[in-house]
């Protein structure tokens, strides 16, 4: 038996194909333009199944939006003041398709309201709509915001990956904040740039009923990401991919067991098709190779290096390098002088070289000299994490919020032996960790690599041929000890 949620959107579809006499090509439910139709947004929310605007309804409203009369948009369109109010009235069954462009450029659409005007004027416009939003010109990542810094190994590695013809599916996990969407936007810049690769992004993490994207290929990004909220099947994106090269990245697709058989059978289907997908969870099974990323490295406290000139701290600590480059934004009359660079690699030791951390954490420069924050950074480096202002006040969104929940999220044994761990002197090794915990060497490896996943500990440089050392990070350690309301940061600052 069908559930309800099947019975609404076919109701739905019924509803929105009849109000389109002219859409034949969309008559069979579930079809690709029904699907994209159903993602565009109209007048700023998302469309429903009272009453759907035609042609001429959606001439009307965006004239007036323009601020424009019919006369006025014939002389900037070079289109008769007639033709407008013909198809303002609904007279013309097939208008001409550079009618609607010269009307749409005088009104300065934008790209989602082209194609709501494309899609209610012809009955093959969705094939064309599709195409051309798939195109490499148009189908392109997100333009990033500042140079990608101290990834090169982990770049190299996953581009390598996506070059294996094998590795079709590739999984990046790591705690929040710790710089996945980022260098999985990175390694999409490569392909698209030198191959010329299409490219799907599909923000995983958007909310049903957030606002309108923007860009070209949102409605075809939206599309993607209700098939895969709806468990519905992929055989309508296999029909648009078909055997050509493109890389679609699942950004925050943090519950991806129940997509993995349909992300599956469109790789089977799709030969050239390519997916990453970012996620903070480890889930079983796991989404194709996992590939997890650790915090940048940062010096050690009391490492010879952080009392070394700052040229020394900087060199090989990747996080010292982005947290400066935070600091001479936030603050351009700090110079990197020793004493700052030393003040802040030690700041970024505390905060365990997560990106996002770093640049909260630089953000509360505008009220401490970087000494007063390194000692707030000692005492309680929570305190920094999420900035002088949180980007949202929703309830777990703020960096500490998500961290905490990461280890919420662990299993009793799971989180005993992170305790235990946390109590070792480091770097502890995996050996040592059997012995304080007290379990069979088999059993607590494979718990030590589930936290080795999830971002929780990390790998500590260690001689060449030495045994490899593990630490549980510092603001980890916090939240297990510190679960109560935080210090007044004024208070701690003293």
């Amino acid at each position: 038996m069908r559930n309800a949620a099947v019975l609404r959107r076919e109701s739905f579809g019924k509803q929105f194909i009849q109000s389109l006499p002219r859409w034949q090509a969309a008559r069979r439910l579930g079809s690709p333009t029904w699907h994209l139709a159903k993602n565009l947004r109209i007048r700023g929310r998302p469309m429903n199944s009272e009453s759907t605007p035609g042609l001429d309804v959606l001439l009307q409203n965006a004239r007036r939006r323009a601020g424009l009369t019919q006369a006025q948009l014939a002389g900037l369109a070079t289109v008769s003041v007639r033709a407008i109010r013909d198809l303002e009235q609904g007279r013309v069954r097939n208008p001409r398709k550079e009618t609607l462009k010269l009307l749409a450029n005088a009104m300065r659409m934008s790209d989602a309201r082209r194609v709501e005007l494309e899609l209610a004027a012809d009955a093959h416009a969705a094939g064309r709509v599709l195409q051309s939003l798939y195109s490499a010109e148009l189908a392109a990542p997100p333009t990033p915001l500042r140079p990608l810094v101290g990834r090169r190994a982990e770049l190299e590695a996953l581009i390598d990956r996506l070059d294996n013809r094998h590795d079709r599916l590739l999984t990046l996990v790591g705690l929040p904040g710790v710089g996945k969407s980022r260098l999985a936007q990175e390694a999409a810049l490569v392909l698209h740039a030198r191959d010329r690769m299409p490219v799907l992004w599909v923000p995983m993490d958007r909310a049903p009923d957030a606002g309108p994207e923007q860009g070209p290929q949102a409605p075809l990004a939206g599309w993607v990401r209700s098939l895969i909220r709806d468990g519905d099947r992929f055989e309508e994106l296999t029909s648009v991919i078909g055997d050509k090269p493109t890389l679609i990245v699942l950004d925050g697709l943090d519950d991806s067991a129940p997509a993995v058989p349909a992300l599956l059978n469109l790789l089977r289907a799709c030969e050239r098709l390519k997916t990453i997908v970012t996620s903070r969870r480890v889930t079983q099974p796991p989404a194709g190779r996992l590939l997890p990323l650790a915090p940048l490295p940062a010096p050690a406290p009391g490492a010879a290096e952080c009392a070394l000139p700052g040229d020394s701290v900087v060199a090989g600590r990747p996080a010292v390098e982005l947290m400066l480059s935070y600091v001479s934004h936030m603050r351009p009359d700090l110079l990197p002088t020793d004493a700052v660079t030393t003040a802040v690699a030690h700041i970024c030791h505390r905060v365990d070289g997560i990106p996002q951390a770093l640049e909260a954490a630089a953000s509360w420069l505008l009220l401490y000299s970087p000494d007063q924050l390194l000692d707030i950074a000692r005492a309680t480096p929570l305190l920094l994490v999420d900035g002088v202002t949180p980007a949202t006040s929703e309830p777990g969104t703020t960096l500490s919020e998500q961290l905490g929940a990461t280890l919420s999220e662990l299993d009793d044994r799971t989180a005993d032996l992170l305790t235990t761990l946390a109590a070792l002197p480091e770097p502890w090794t995996v050996d040592a960790a059997a012995r304080a915990d007290g379990r069979p060497l088999t059993e607590t490896a494979r718990d030590v690599h589930g936290l080795l996943l999830r971002g929780l500990v990390r790998q500590h440089a260690t001689e060449p041929g030495g045994p490899v050392g593990f630490t549980v990070l510092n603001l980890v350690r916090e939240l297990m000890t510190a679960r109560r309301p935080t210090a007044d940061l004024v208070g701690a600052a003293d």
